[in-house]
């Protein structure tokens, strides 16, 4: 398995100690969920950058790069549904995005057709990695009255771009919905 691999599967073993930080809760569990959260994205930005760079881009990390961002990001977005920190709705609008992402997906592998991430899905990652880690660190520093309604306006603003994003992947991968 390559490093950049190796970074991905790292990311989806960070996110189950980040899920048990987050249901500890208490103060230095909010910290370590945050730092935690920091370091799992940075790898995303890490084994894409360093899988290019060295010519060893993988259909493994095709699929499982995304994945893991996927399982980091959703298990925080539903952990913090109960706190009031992510409205249900914006959550369940992103989850039924990456369904049909993923359902695209196995349609093209299906025709041998490797779909890899494109840059409003990049963008819609980074816009979700960002809130939630504002989020995150907002919820670290503790007794904030502001801090529900800023995660709020920032994850309705991730299920926008995470909508926008889905009907742009929709149009362009149309393709492989196609019966032949």
């Amino acid at each position: 398995m390559n490093t950049p691999n190796k970074l991905t599967v790292a990311r989806i073993a960070c996110a189950f100690v980040l899920i048990a930080f987050l249901l500890l809760r208490g103060g230095a569990f909010a910290w370590l969920a945050f730092v935690l959260f920091v370091a799992a994205s940075l790898t995303d930005l890490l084994d894409g950058r360093i899988a290019r760079a060295t010519g060893q881009v993988t259909v493994f990390g095709k699929f499982m790069d995304p994945l893991a961002d996927k399982i980091l990001n959703y298990a925080v977005m539903i952990l913090l549904i109960p706190e009031g920190l992510v409205p249900a709705l914006a959550a369940v609008l992103i989850l039924i995005r990456e369904f049909l992402v993923a359902g695209i997906r196995q349609s093209g592998a299906e025709q041998g057709v490797v779909i890899a991430a494109n840059n409003w899905g990049k963008a819609k990652t980074f816009v979700q990695d960002v809130s939630l880690g504002l989020i995150l660190f907002l919820r670290a520093i503790g007794g904030l009255a502001f801090l529900p309604l800023l995660s709020n306006l920032l994850l309705w603003l991730c299920a926008a771009l995470t909508v926008i994003s889905g009907v742009i992947y929709v149009a362009q991968n149309a393709k492989v919905l196609q019966e032949k």
